[in-house]
């Protein structure tokens, strides 16, 4: 995975975004710990397996329903399936090896 330290993707208070199997992350908040590598890696899986173009298609569906419901933009982003299941998941550093196809789906 390819990583690029900078000061300016992500925005806000993340550490780290994945676009298109590229992580980009915040120089100031230092080299990525293994569970933030994780998280991003399993978040390459989930693109992966959704044709790229389908993940940010229902990533950005969801959070819009999320939002509707919670009317909380961070709480939106917290409840997104993809999200749910790289959160529940980033301490499991062998997690990508036994994951299952479209596990996120358990996370809607």
């Amino acid at each position: 995975m390819k990583v690029i330290y900078n000061n300016i993707l992500p925005p806000g208070h993340f550490r780290a975004i994945n676009l298109f199997g590229v992580i980009f992350a915040k120089r100031k908040y230092g080299r990525l710990a293994s569970r933030d590598l994780n998280h991003e890696y399993i978040h390459t899986i989930q693109q992966r397996e959704m044709l790229i173009l389908f993940f940010y298609l229902w990533y950005v569906i969801e959070w819009v329903f999320k939002y509707m419901r919670y009317r909380n933009w961070t709480r939106a982003y917290y409840n997104i399936s993809f999200e749910r299941e790289a959160y529940h998941m980033q301490y499991d550093l062998d997690y990508r090896h036994h994951r299952r196809f479209w596990a996120w789906l358990r996370y809607i």
